[in-house]
This record gives structure tokens, C-alpha cells and sequence, in this order.
């Protein structure tokens, strides 16, 4: 599945309807959750019923198309059965009970209610929200693809603007010469990750440059009446200002990850638990500022596209034990230079590297399914992890 971003120019007035339409996605989505709730809607099949029943009770609702609707009860259905599955599993903390959606961004339509022109410049929505024609503007070529092979059309609205995806049916697969290496990867704060042979990344830091001006402009935002337009302007800047330090991310993790998967064949990582990590309060900024996590995710799916085989290993004791000689060597967070009897000095993210490499090559050859060669690297048991799968957009 690829999801392509077009952004998109109308009138007022589009934009207007185009609003209307997601909150009447926010208000089917409520909707759902309330009758799940109340017990009128148990399973997917009955909730998708409502929809139509809904659509009778309010008129507002009926303009929206009917498979949008059907996809804002998707919506639910989701965060009810993602409810169930963590329930099932016994995860610890919350499990996370389905809310009701205060700030919805975004309304999906299916296979009807749009149409594309021929020349692939602009879409048409044709359900009775009003939004009309929309002019498309972007880098892809819709040419190259087939209009049945697109599964999901989503409006979406963000601080500069609103914006279509087009979410299509396609397997992305390409191939590259075999490099022959194998290389670990730990993350850090000091620099973004240290490589088994001592190569390191410096860690951007896009939130702590830009700190500054988000910070002047939530103090914009405070000073403005509530309920005025210039609070209303004050608050777009201000999501200008993270939209961007969100875009910087995106940009920086899909680079590095394409040029280390691309660079060589067997990828090891830690297996990190973000969220328990961002819990310290004195780090949560920084961790979250570098992004790792979606530094794994796009490793992994360019690792699926070509066809290069990624290994999530378990983190602990990856800075303690000695790559050299495998004794443990206790030392604090503080202590960067790892030095053992035997005789080993290393830095100790170097060290960490190395013991995630070695992890990652005794699970290769533990499981006898991988192999350094590109077209056998992806099979069914070469996952990254047991019970891992790849997050959906790779979204916004």
C-alpha cells in the first residue's frame, strides 16, 4: 500500500464544506463509540448497520457519502478492537478505552463519492457536502496507475493547509547489488546512533533549535482573546511551527534509514520501548525530539522493499556486557568509555553496537531461515520481530 500527497487549492467556500465534512466524520465517529458503549452495537457487521440508520436520523449527516461514513465507523471499530486486543494481551497501565474524538482532522471516502480528471490535475467530490472540484498539486504521477487501484481517498486538513492522499494498492519492491555487511545500530542522545564500526550520526535536535520560536509563538496565543480571529491566527503559526519541526523529522529518518538499509544487508537495532523510556522526566524532551521510533519504522519497510533483512534484538545489557570477551562491566549512564580486563577500551555506545550485531547474527544463525542473499531475505520468517508489524501512515 503507498499513500501519495497532493496538496490542494479551492475556494473558500470548498473549504468550508470541506470542514463540515469532518466533523460530520468527528460526529459519526462519537456516534459509534456511544452505541458500542450503550451496548446497541457489539460487533463490526451491527455497527456498520447504524450507519444508514444515522444517516436517517440527521439530515447532515445523510450529505456525507455513504462509504465515508462507513470508513468514520471503521474509525471506531479500531480503537474498540485495538481496546480488546490489549485487553486480551494484559498489557500493563491503561489499556486503552476508546475516547470520544474531540479534533478530527481528516474524512476518508472509499471507492465512490470522487472522481479523478483525466488529466490527473484535480478530483472531484460528487457526494452532497458540496465540496466541488479541487486542483491537485504535487510531485507524483498519477498516470502510472490505474483508478481501481485506488482504495482510499482522504481530505485532510493541517496548519498550511488541506491536503489529499491517495492511498493505493501497490506492492513496492525494488532490487540493489548485495553489499556483504552487517552492521548494529545503538541509539543515543550525544549523537543519533553509533554503528558497530564506529561511525556515528549526529543527533539533529529539530526541537531544541526551533524551541524558540514555538515558544514565542504560545505566548501569541495566550495574549489573544479567546474566541477572536487573531487568537485564531496566532494559533495557525504556532501549528506551523510543529508542523514543521514534524516535517524535519519525517525528512531526516527517511534519509538515514534508506542510506543505511541501501549501504548494507543485515541491519541489527534495539528492540526500544519508547513510551517506558520517555516516562523520565529530565530525558522525555530529548528522547522524543530524536525520534527513534520512526527511525525503526521507515528501516524497516525500505528493509521489506529492498528486500534487506532488519533484526530488533532485546536492549538489555547491550552497554554493560564486553563485546570483546562478553564479561559484564557495571558502569553508569555517566561513564562513556567502556574499559574491561581484558583489555578491551571502546566507547560505549561502540561497544553497545557491537554486542547489538553479534545479538542479531546469533539470531540469524539460530533461526537458519536468513540469508545474506537479497532474494531470499524476506520470507515469512524473517520478521523483525515477533508480533511486529509496520504502523499504518507512516501517516502524518
Amino acid at each position: 500500500m503507498l499513500v501519495f500527497e497532493f496538496k490542494t487549492y479551492g475556494k473558500a467556500t470548498q473549504f468550508n464544506a470541506i470542514d463540515e465534512a469532518i466533523r460530520v466524520t468527528q460526529f459519526i465517529r462519537n456516534k459509534s463509540i456511544r452505541l458500542w458503549m450503550d451496548g446497541e452495537a457489539k460487533s463490526w457487521i451491527e455497527l456498520s448497520r447504524h450507519c444508514a440508520l444515522i444517516a436517517k436520523a440527521f439530515d447532515f449527516a445523510n450529505k456525507l457519502n455513504s462509504m465515508a461514513r462507513q470508513a468514520s465507523a471503521e474509525r471506531a471499530w479500531a480503537a474498540i478492537s485495538r481496546f480488546y486486543d490489549n485487553c486480551k494481551k494484559q498489557i500493563p497501565d491503561k489499556k486503552g478505552f476508546p475516547q470520544f474524538q474531540k479534533d478530527c482532522r481528516s474524512v476518508e471516502y472509499k471507492t465512490s463519492g470522487w472522481k479523478l480528471s483525466e488529466n490527473r490535475k484535480s478530483i472531484t467530490f460528487t457526494d452532497k457536502c458540496g465540496i466541488g472540484r479541487l486542483k491537485l498539486k504535487g510531485t507524483r504521477d498519477l498516470h502510472f496507475y490505474q483508478p481501481d487501484q485506488i482504495k482510499r481517498v482522504r481530505l485532510v486538513k493541517r496548519a498550511d493547509g488541506y491536503y489529499v492522499q491517495f492511498c493505493m494498492s501497490v506492492d513496492r519492491a525494488e532490487s540493489i547489488e548485495p553489499s556483504g555487511t552487517a552492521i548494529g545500530l545503538d541509539v543515543g542522545l550525544n549523537d543519533f546512533y553509533t554503528d558497530s564500526n564506529n561511525e556515528t550520526i549526529d543527533n539533529p535536535r529539530f526541537l531544541r533549535k526551533g524551541e524558540r520560536r514555538v515558544k514565542m509563538a504560545h505566548k501569541r496565543v495566550s495574549r489573544r482573546v479567546k474566541g477572536s480571529n487573531n487568537r485564531r491566527k496566532a494559533r495557525q503559526i504556532l501549528g506551523k511551527r510543529h508542523l514543521k519541526i514534524s516535517r524535519q523529522r519525517k525528512d531526516h529518518a527517511v534519509k538515514l534509514a534508506r542510506c543505511v538499509i541501501t549501504s548494507n544487508d543485515v541491519v541489527a537495532y534495539e528492540d526500544l520501548r519508547i513510551k517506558n523510556m520517555a516516562r523520565n522526566h529530565c530525558l522525555a524532551k530529548s528522547i522524543n525530539d530524536a525520534s527513534w521510533y520512526q527511525f525503526r519504522v521507515w528501516m524497516e519497510y525500505f528493509g521489506k522493499v529492498f528486500g534487506k533483512i532488519t533484526i530488533a534484538v532485546h536492549p538489555n545489557g547491550t552497554s554493560q556486557e564486553c563485546s570483546s570477551c562478553g564479561t559484564v562491566v557495571k558502569k553508569s549512564l555517566s561513564t562513556r568509555t567502556h574499559a574491561c580486563q581484558c583489555g578491551c577500551m571502546l566507547d560505549r555506545d561502540h561497544n553497545a553496537a557491537r554486542n547489538i550485531l553479534s545479538r542479531g547474527l546469533a539470531t540469524v544463525g539460530h533461526t537458519g531461515s536468513f540469508a545474506l542473499d537479497a532474494s531470499n531475505a524476506w520470507g515469512e520468517d524473517t520478521s523483525t520481530h515477533a508480533g511486529a508489524n509496520l504502523p499504518e501512515q507512516v501517516t502524518s
